[in-house]
């Protein structure tokens, strides 16, 4: 009979007879109202359901400098922020599906990082990504300067050479453009330096600095092996094996997973240590450098990824090259080349 009572309980609580019943009787999850963590930052991911923004939306959930974190995308959004508010960290989550709820994702928010796009496939040059990426930015970037526009910008779309320049010109147009708060994220090319340059020296990845330069694709991608910390002498074959991985990284990536996608776990990790340093910025704590690809008079070119201080106000700081080598003297004129047509491909598909 006990048994019988059991499963009648169990039964009526999957399968309510009568709605009113169930109304008076359980609290659903929309009337449920979390608090959120420690004050800290409000953060949108634009892209939140890709391959990058998913792994990159649960690293933020983590982070203990956000508080609201926004996820919006044109699909799947609402299941991943389902899944993902079921954390249990101080991050309040959100979620925003779609165009007309992108001012709703945007509105308030502190730090908008944007991994939306379509991935490198096999055989996929970056420039094959351009046209349809470039119009993704286009778009989040006009919403971006109506509801933010004094929000930190981490841009991590590819090919991030261009669309930098493309969200430049937007917020030009909008009249909202300060070039201290639009940061590509190249974060990624120092992460695999970091760890490439540590296996050929035995170390601790966590305890090399590598400087990468230039942009954020191929032979842009320019390592300052001569100024690594901590500092030690690489062979000319360890150069050129090193610089080589370096740019090919992504590559590489594409054709392990041979169909199956491009970096997006490593991407949504570099993602998260670049979007936590430029919080600590926010937050105005001191010393806070690392790679980006900025607004720049580095060299003659409008961008041009350096050390940047980030601060309160996005990159308070670009810093000089230092001194290079031969070899990466010439590695920069390379890079200079193939950056200043891929920087002009980006303005001339907002001006055209």
């Amino acid at each position: 009979m006990e048994a019988n009572q059991r499963i009648a309980r169990i039964s009526a609580h999957l399968h309510p007879q009568n709605s009113q019943m169930e109304e008076s009787c359980v609290l659903k999850p929309l009337e449920c109202r979390a608090k959120g963590g420690a004050p800290g930052f409000k953060v949108a991911i634009l892209g939140a359901a890709g391959g990058i923004g998913q792994p990159l939306a649960m690293l933020m959930k983590m982070n203990p400098l956000v508080s609201v974190l926004h996820l919006y995308d044109v699909v799947n959004a609402p299941g991943v922020t389902a899944d993902i508010s079921h954390m249990d960290t101080g991050a309040v989550v959100r979620g925003f599906l779609g165009q007309p709820q992108l001012e709703g994702a945007l509105t308030g928010m502190d730090l908008v990082v944007i991994p939306a796009g379509v991935p490198r496939k096999p055989g996929m040059t970056r420039d094959d990504l351009f046209n349809i990426n470039a119009g993704i930015v286009r778009t989040l970037c006009e919403g971006i300067a109506k509801c933010c526009p004094n929000a930190i910008v981490n841009l991590i779309s590819n090919p991030v050479n261009s669309t930098v320049p493309i969200a430049a010109e937007v917020f030009k147009k909008a009249g909202t453009y300060d070039p201290k708060r639009l940061l590509g994220v190249t974060m990624l090319d120092v992460v695999r330096a970091n760890t490439f340059v540590a296996e050929v020296l035995g170390l601790d990845p966590r305890e090399v600095d590598v400087p990468v330069v230039g942009g954020h694709a191929g032979v842009t991608i320019l390592p300052l092996l001569s100024q690594v910390k901590p500092p030690c002498s690489f062979t000319k074959e360890e150069v050129e094996y090193l610089t080589k991985r370096i740019q090919d990284g992504g590559t590489e990536v594409v054709q392990a997973k041979a169909g199956a996608g491009s970096a997006t776990l490593s991407m949504a990790y570099a993602a998260v240590k670049f979007a936590d340093a430029c919080l600590r910025g926010l937050r105005g704590d001191a010393g806070v450098i690392e790679c980006a690809f900025v607004a720049s008079e580095v060299t003659e070119l409008p961008f041009f990824a350096t050390k940047v201080r980030l601060g309160r106000s996005g990159a308070e700081e670009v810093y000089q090259l230092g001194p290079l080598n031969e070899y990466e003297r010439i590695g920069l004129e390379h890079a200079k080349k193939e950056l200043g047509e891929s920087i002009q491909k980006g303005i001339s598909f907002i001006k055209k």
